[in-house]
Order: C-alpha cells, then sequence, then structure tokens
C-alpha cells in the first residue's frame, strides 16, 4: 500500500482513505462507461445521477427540509462573501455580521464593498480567542452572519445565535460542515466550502430556504444569481464534475459511519485528547481560544518560543504529522481535526508532543 501520512492541513485536508479507493477504482471507468468521471458529459445520466445522489444524501445526513435548495457552486466561500448580499440584501438596506476572527472579518470587509454592514460584535480587540458576550443587533436588518468555526483563530459557536424576528440568519460553515448535526431549520442560507470536511477543492455548498432566492434582483449577472443557479439544479454551466462526485462520496462516507451524530462523538474524542495534552502540560503548551470558546476542528497553540514552533513543526513532519504550522498571520502551531482525521492520527499527534516537551520543556 502506498504510505499515508496523518495529514493535518487545514484545507484542502485529510480524505478518508475508504472515499480515495473508491474514486481510484473508479477512475478509468465510472459505472461501465468506459471514461473517467471527468470526462463524461455533465448532461448525461451518469452525472445526473451522482449530483442527485449526492444532494439526497445530503438532505438526510443534515435532515434538509423540503423547502430548501441545494447548490453546488464554484468560487469557494470567498465569493459567497459577496454572492451573499449581492442576492438577500436590497438596495439601500443593511446587514448585521458578528465578527469572531480571520473569515468573518473578511467576509463584512467583502460586504461592505457593495453596500451597507455593520459589525452586531467584533472580538478582534480580545485577540479572536472568544465568543462575543453580547450582540448589538439591528431589527431591521437583512440578515444576520456568523461564522460557525474560526479555521485560523480556533474559535467555534457551539449553538446558533438568535436573531431579532424576522431576521434571517446566514452562517459560512466551511470548517465545520458535515461535523456535527444542525438544526437547518434555523437558518435562512448556510455555504460552506467542501475542502476541510467534504470534499476537494473546486465546489461550494449553498443551502437556500426558497423565501431568500426570491430576493434576487433581476438584473444580476446569472454565474452570481441564486435563483438562477438553484433552478438549473447547479447546472447551469460546466460545473466542477470531479470534486462534487468527491463530495457525494463522502456524504455516503458519513452515513455509512452512522450519520452526524457519531461523527461528532469521534471529533469530540480527537478533540478532547488534544486539548487534554495542552492544558496537562503546564504551560508548555498554550491554547489559543478561551476553553468555552474552543473548536474541535482547528486546534491553534503556542510554544515558549518561535524557535520551538519551528523546530516542533519540522520534527513533526519527520514523523509523518504533517501541516501542523499555524497559520502566517499567526504563527504558532494548528492542528487541523477534520472528521476524516482518524482517532490514531490525534492520538500519535499527542504522543509526540509529550515526547517532544519531555525533550526541550
Amino acid at each position: 500500500m502506498t504510505k499515508r501520512v496523518f495529514n493535518f492541513n487545514p484545507g484542502p485536508a485529510v480524505l478518508p482513505l475508504e472515499v480515495l479507493e473508491k474514486a481510484q477504482s473508479e477512475l478509468l471507468d465510472f459505472k461501465g462507461t468506459g471514461m473517467s468521471v471527468m470526462e463524461i458529459s455533465h448532461r448525461s445520466k451518469e452525472f445526473e445521477a451522482v449530483i442527485q445522489t449526492a444532494e439526497a444524501d445530503l438532505r438526510e445526513l443534515l435532515g434538509i427540509p423540503a423547502n430548501y435548495k441545494i447548490m453546488f457552486l464554484q468560487g469557494g466561500a470567498s465569493l459567497q462573501f459577496a454572492m451573499l448580499p449581492m442576492n438577500l440584501r436590497a438596495a439601500g438596506a443593511s446587514a448585521d455580521y458578528i465578527v469572531t476572527g480571520t473569515w468573518s472579518k473578511t467576509a463584512i470587509k467583502e460586504a461592505q464593498k457593495l453596500g451597507t454592514a455593520r459589525a452586531a460584535a467584533n472580538t478582534e480587540k480580545e485577540g479572536f480567542n472568544c465568543l462575543p458576550e453580547k450582540l448589538d443587533l439591528d431589527p431591521k436588518a437583512t440578515y444576520l452572519h456568523f461564522t460557525s468555526n474560526e479555521t485560523i483563530h480556533g474559535v467555534e459557536f457551539t449553538d446558533e445565535p438568535v436573531a431579532p424576528a424576522g431576521v434571517p440568519l446566514v452562517c459560512d460553515t466551511s470548517s465545520d460542515f458535515i461535523s456535527r448535526p444542525v438544526d437547518i431549520s434555523k437558518y435562512a442560507l448556510i455555504y460552506a466550502g467542501a475542502q476541510k470536511n467534504a470534499g476537494p477543492a473546486g465546489v461550494t455548498v449553498v443551502i437556500a430556504r426558497d423565501d431568500m432566492l426570491e430576493r434576487t434582483p433581476a438584473n444580476l449577472p446569472v454565474m452570481l444569481d441564486y435563483k438562477a443557479l438553484a433552478a438549473s439544479g447547479s447546472l447551469h454551466n460546466t460545473p466542477p464534475a470531479f470534486a462534487i462526485y468527491m463530495v457525494g462520496l463522502v456524504f455516503q462516507w458519513a452515513k455509512k459511519l452512522g450519520g452526524l451524530a457519531e461523527i461528532q462523538k469521534t471529533n469530540r474524542k480527537k478533540a478532547d485528547a488534544i486539548y487534554n495534552a495542552i492544558d496537562q502540560s503546564g504551560g508548555f503548551y498554550r491554547g489559543h481560544a478561551m476553553p468555552e470558546a474552543r473548536s474541535v476542528m482547528n486546534i491553534p497553540f503556542r510554544l515558549p518560543s518561535e524557535e520551538l514552533e519551528d523546530t516542533f513543526a519540522k520534527e513533526a513532519k519527520k514523523n509523518d504529522l504533517i501541516g501542523l504550522k499555524g497559520h502566517r498571520s499567526v504563527g504558532g502551531i494548528r492542528a487541523s481535526i477534520y472528521n476524516a482525521m482518524t482517532v490514531e492520527g490525534a492520538e500519535a499527534l499527542v504522543q509526540f508532543m509529550k515526547e517532544f516537551q519531555k525533550k526541550n520543556g
């Protein structure tokens, strides 16, 4: 078997081995077509089955009601930062954003380029290490946006913020998508880049309630138009076919594991093991996020010096623990433990952390 490392990269990230092997087995001949899924027409019955099955499996995993549309789009969450206000915010209206890290900060900046967007809370002065204690909400906002998990700073919402009556709740779920059960009925729209938990880079999943699609103005370019893209079944143009196929395989894998409740238990076990190693290190390892705001997906932490952090990352790599260097904007170490990271991988990291501390503490 080809050597596999423990991949802690924050995205593109680790994929389930079973999914990779399935894709490998079908790479040259997909379902008896004599072609790869990368070669078949997106208008073919074979690919229609791929995208329709992926949608059905996602509906089952998340319990998505019938009055929500699922779209498989391109451009990542970064394009959604602009598409969202283009589609949902009427001219002259304002939207509220909860800013808890780099990605929600980027989202509000993009929205402000196109109109009015205000911060209902901003934890930057705390170093993006916590969740806001209170929100300054506009009861007339066209929507309230939050980022459920901040990949860089390791801060995660365990419960949804409560929007004022009549204000739709919108969420960027890119880095904790399908990592736990979620009540979709609380949201007007959620979106997620697939390359953390759901597949390879190249496809973005958008789940929108039907009434949100009626807000789309008539003059938007079609590739930025939620209503048109939903009506086409994500097939207005040639979609990222292989990425959608891979996402569909990941959904099937998640179902076989027992669904999101079982996945959540495993994710919690991995996170607890690493956080315990941090908390029991006597200060040698220092977690970034406050305990009550800690992410289950991304665990950033610091060592006594930048030199030790650099040594840690290099030695970890030699031990097949890959992708642990922190984001360039904040430094330190970061372990991303998405759904496909095994318990064995988390335990291998914990063991390395203990041995590294013994040697360097």
